[in-house]
This record gives structure tokens, C-alpha cells and sequence, in this order.
């Protein structure tokens, strides 16, 4: 079975997107839509704009679903998934590619998500670490250990590699413990808060009116959700666990491990970069994994 998954923040870089616009028709017509939904031309940003415009998180987010989603629709009939997912952002554009929901909601929602996740960042300073070569449950233990600041688990990516989220102080106490139980690094990450962590109700509760208000279609293909990596194909569950999404952690490695428990035995990476087959060969280092 063919397993589609997309990215999330992070993967961007100068020129996405570029050749899709230049040789569909369809991809042209996508995008000048999105400039016109969004109220600025997103595309300027990504085909020549600069690595600092495109970090801006309201920008970075829809630029990623936009490659990712128009990709999968350049690719016609050959584009059948049996099973979605999406790496936290790339979660929406899983969404958009099993016709839960449609571009444009998608993209609303997306542009919606990072302003709301934009204005958390300012209002509470956090960040997030990547944590290596670590027993998931130790680190767990850890970050349950530190009462005096908010430190969470925030991304579960492969066995090994675990991404935190907290308050600034939180982070640098979490690293420093981390190293002392023995994991290989402790990296600082260069993001614009802590995703994925208590610290962002504030965007959630925005974005769970957005969500809330939007037609949810049921999908051609289910999608393992990030926050309980289980298979999901009724529209309002699919609506629950996605207001989750931004204060729960992404369980990334459950998600492969039950993808390919479900008989998934290629996995296709749509979108910018190549972070998603990396993981799955963590994971099974056998699997097929391949960009779209």
C-alpha cells in the first residue's frame, strides 16, 4: 500500500514551488488563488523572496501546504492514496489530499494557524530542542521532573530523536538534565516558540473556532492523526483530534509504525525537503520512501 505523507515547518526554501508554476497550468491557477485568498503574493516570497521571509512563520506555513498540496494535485490520476499523514502543518495538507477538506478551506485554516501560533510566540517567549540518542520514556521522566517551568515532549520523529518544547528557561534546565542522563545532544532549535506545548492554548482556542466553523467532507483515505497516530476517517473526530493538534505532542513514530502495521509499503513524500523518508528509515530501514 501507498502511504502519502507531507511536511511540516521547516522544510521551506527560496525558489519552492517555482517549476510547478512555470509548467502546469493547474499549479498557475493555484497559486495566483492562494495570492488572492491570503491578500498578499505569497508567491513572490517563495520563488524569489529571501530565507528570512520565508521563516516568517506566517508565511513559512502557507507556503509548505501550498507546494505540498499543489504537487499532489499536479500529479493527476497517478495521485491515489490509501493512506495519509502529516507532519503537525503538513497535517492540513494531508487533509486537503484525501478531500477532507477543500484547498481553499485548507489554506484558510493554515494562514489562520500561523497567525494565531505567531501572535502565542509574542506573547509567551519559548522555544523548542531536539533531543538525541535518548530513550523516549527517560526524557518523558524528565520533563515531567521540572515543576517550576513548562517542558513537554512535543515531536516523537524516530526511535532516538525527540524534540521538547517549553519556556526559555524550561528548555535550557531540560538540556542540561538531558545531557546528564546520558543523551547524545541537546540542540536548541531556531523556531519561533514552543509548538506543540500548553504554551500555545492561546492559539489553539483561535484556531478551534476557525476549525470549528469549517466544512469537513469524509475523506477517500483515512489519516493518522499526530495527536493518537491512530487511522481516522469520520469528519468530526477528524475535527476533535486537529483542535488537539497545537498543545499535544506529534507522535510521528507511532504513525509510521502503525502505517506500516496497516500494510503500508511505500511511503511518498509530497512536498519540500526530504525529512519524512529519513524518519521512516529509521523506523524500517527497508521500507521504500521516495518524494513525489
Amino acid at each position: 500500500m501507498k502511504a502519502y505523507v507531507f511536511p511540516g515547518q521547516g522544510a521551506q526554501f527560496v525558489g519552492m514551488g517555482k517549476d510547478l508554476y512555470e509548467k502546469f497550468p493547474l499549479a498557475k491557477e493555484l497559486f495566483e488563488k492562494a495570492n488572492e485568498i491570503l491578500g498578499f503574493r505569497i508567491t513572490d516570497l517563495m520563488f524569489n523572496g529571501t530565507d528570512e521571509d520565508l521563516r516568517q512563520t506566517k508565511v513559512t506555513q502557507p507556503a509548505i501546504f501550498l507546494h505540498s498540496v499543489i504537487l499532489s494535485k499536479t500529479l493527476g490520476d497517478l495521485f491515489k492514496p490509501e493512506m495519509v499523514a502529516g507532519h503537525s502543518l503538513g497535517e492540513f495538507s494531508a487533509l486537503v489530499a484525501n478531500q477532507t477538506l477543500s484547498f481553499e478551506d485548507g489554506l484558510i485554516l493554515v494562514s489562520k494557524r500561523a497567525m494565531a501560533m505567531q501572535k502565542a510566540c509574542e506573547l509567551n517567549p519559548s522555544t523548542m530542542a531536539a533531543i538525541l540518542g535518548l530513550d523516549d520514556s527517560i526524557a518523558e521522566e524528565i520533563c515531567k521532573s521540572i515543576t517550576e517551568e513548562i517542558v513537554v515532549p512535543a515531536n516523537y520523529n524516530s526511535p532516538g530523536q525527540l524534540v521538547i518544547s517549553g519556556s526559555l528557561k524550561g528548555i535550557e534546565i531540560a538540556c542540561e538534565k538531558l545531557k546528564a542522563a546520558g543523551a547524545k545532544r541537546a540542540l536548541p532549535l531556531k523556531v519561533g516558540g514552543a509548538f506543540h506545548s500548553p504554551l500555545m492554548e492561546s492559539a489553539r482556542i483561535e484556531l478551534a473556532a476557525a476549525i470549528q466553523a469549517t466544512k469537513f467532507n469524509t475523506p477517500i483515505c483515512p489519516i493518522y492523526q499526530n495527536v493518537n497516530a491512530q487511522k481516522v476517517t469520520n469528519p468530526e473526530i477528524i475535527k476533535e483530534n486537529l483542535n488537539a493538534q497545537l498543545t499535544s505532542p506529534v507522535r510521528w513514530t507511532q504513525i509510521m509504525q502503525n502505517m506500516i502495521a496497516d500494510g503500508a509499503t511505500t511511503f511518498i513524500e509530497v512536498g519540500p525537503g526530504t525529512v519524512l523518508q529519513g524518519l521512516v528509515k529509521k523506523v524500517k530501514p527497508d521500507i521504500e520512501a521516495f518524494s513525489a
